[in-house]
């Protein structure tokens, strides 16, 4: 398909010729067509091949006197709204519909735009637009949005045109832009925020006084806008692998944009099907991320007892806890890839000691943590604390996998009586016992000490024998001792 009226070059050609005829107040009636004939011609590959260089220039041309008439109007804007000004805007709009479509998929097309110089003015109308007052909305919010387009195709697949546009756009543009209050306007902005970021300039966002204020606004509209995908992407996809840029902002951060972090955490760990693409020895959160959160749950664990008092109003900080346990549960399941968190002593411990703490609290008053086999489960299915319990022996399993000298820490800690305490069934813990058995299992393998102290416990009468078959495990006494096989072993 040709371009109406002809071939792409004589459409511009066209073009050029009524700009340089033209006064200002008339370049917008005589160019408005011509420019939306070409737009439509540049939704076909072949028209784009057609393109040359001296295209571009007449969009340079057009945008910079627009641009120089956009700055009058802001500096003498009492004059109040002017139909000049507003048929400026729809010429904006039009050409950057017609750029937008000219870089799809195109890459000489996205050389000819660096090479005239069409981004620095792109962004400073952007820039400007904002600060207009007056004109009907969706005139504004066709220009912003169209511009955003432009900018997000010229950024696809090529760096250089990445470099040019970060340079020119961070960080005042993509402040601007995602705190604009069209839900559009800010779409654009993050899909042309994800297209430009890489490793390198996620981790910029540290050195500037504004980067963190920007990496803060997009997990923010996380929160406010969660089906908005590209937020969702540049969190996960480029912040998360700063664990630098993380840190800082959660070590800042309120207890409410804390959870918001980790709630997008556990969805990046909980994405099946993008692990399962990923390669190897790819990480879905760093190390040095999953250390420091590891930290921060030894730091607070304290605060879910919150739980324990007669309120049952959700206490933040003990949220937090809940979501860092939930994210170690996850993490640790993936021996293969996570294994260093497993050398960690003071996790280990503290998983331990919150196990009894919780569990004692329970004993002292009824709580969501007490033990319970009553119809009352149903009030408590969305109590944040639901299964807390189970996720703590969940983690000590994992802690102890293939691991001897975690598994002598949980003995010496007095861990072993406290899981099989915490075996039977409860509605306030679904699937413990199912854990509980994980935990024993993975104790008891290969260690003949923690396999003593089961055997002992058993002969005292503490522990249960009904208990331990549940565990696939059976107690056998030879020449005097007692022992603790696998019935499978046994059969």
């Amino acid at each position: 398909m040709a371009a109406p009226g002809g071939s792409v070059p004589g459409s511009v050609a066209e073009i050029n010729e009524l700009v340089r005829r033209s006064q200002e107040e008339d370049l917008v009636s005589v160019v408005m067509v011509p420019i939306q004939s070409l737009a439509r011609a540049f939704r076909e590959q072949q028209n784009r091949e057609e393109a040359t260089q001296s295209v571009f220039e007449v969009f340079a041309h057009i945008l910079t006197r627009q641009l120089a008439a956009i700055k009058v109007f802001t500096e003498n804007s009492e004059s109040g709204k002017n139909e000049q000004y507003e048929t400026c805007l729809q010429l904006i709009a039009e050409c950057f519909r017609c750029l937008r479509n000219a870089c799809i998929q195109c890459v000489k097309n996205q050389s000819h735009i660096r090479t005239v110089g069409l981004i620095d003015p792109t962004v400073q109308i952007l820039q400007l637009l904002r600060m207009l007052r007056g004109f009907e909305s969706d005139t504004l919010s066709a220009a912003f949005q169209c511009g955003l387009q432009f900018l997000g195709n010229l950024a696809v697949g090529n760096e250089e045109s990445k470099d040019v546009i970060w340079k020119n756009a961070f960080p005042d543009l993509f402040l601007n832009c995602l705190n604009h209050l069209d839900k559009k306007t800010v779409t654009y902005c993050c899909m042309v925020l994800f297209t430009c970021l890489n490793g390198e300039r996620t981790a910029d966002l540290l050195n500037h006084t504004k980067g963190i204020e920007l990496a803060e606004t997009v997990v923010k509209i996380c929160r406010k806008e969660p089906e908005l995908d590209w937020a969702f992407l540049i969190v996960t996809e480029q912040f998360l692998k700063c664990p630098d840029l993380v840190s800082a902002m959660y070590t800042k951060w309120n207890s409410q944009e804390r959870i918001i972090i980790l709630e997008l955490i556990s969805a990046k760990l909980s994405d099946k099907n993008q692990e399962s693409q990923a390669g190897s020895d790819d990480l879905a959160v760093p190390v040095r991320l999953m250390q420091f959160l590891a930290a921060c749950f030894i730091e607070k664990y304290m605060a879910v007892l919150k739980y324990a008092s007669a309120t049952e109003a959700e206490d933040e900080e003990a949220l937090i806890v809940i979501r860092l346990l939930d994210i170690l549960c996850e993490t640790t399941s993936n021996h293969e890839k996570f294994s260093y968190l497993q050398n960690s002593p003071a996790l280990v411990e503290t998983t331990i000691k919150l196990l009894y703490e919780t569990h004692l609290a329970g004993k002292q008053s009824r709580n969501i943590f007490t033990a319970s086999q009553s119809l009352s489960f149903a009030n408590h299915t969305t109590h944040p604390a639901v299964g807390f319990k189970a996720h703590l022996i969940h983690l000590i399993g994992n802690l102890c996998y293939n691991n001897k000298e975690n598994q002598e820490k949980v003995r010496h800690l007095g861990g072993i009586p406290l899981i099989l305490d915490n075996c039977n069934i409860d509605d306030n813990n679904p699937f413990v016992s199912q854990w509980a058995v994980f935990a024993i299992r993975i104790l008891t393998e290969q260690n003949a000490e923690n396999q003593e102290v089961i055997s002992q416990m058993v002969h005292q009468g503490i522990a249960d024998n009904a208990v331990l078959n549940s565990m696939g495990l059976r107690v056998e006494e030879q020449n005097g001792k007692l022992y603790i096989k696998s019935q499978e072993k046994c059969e």
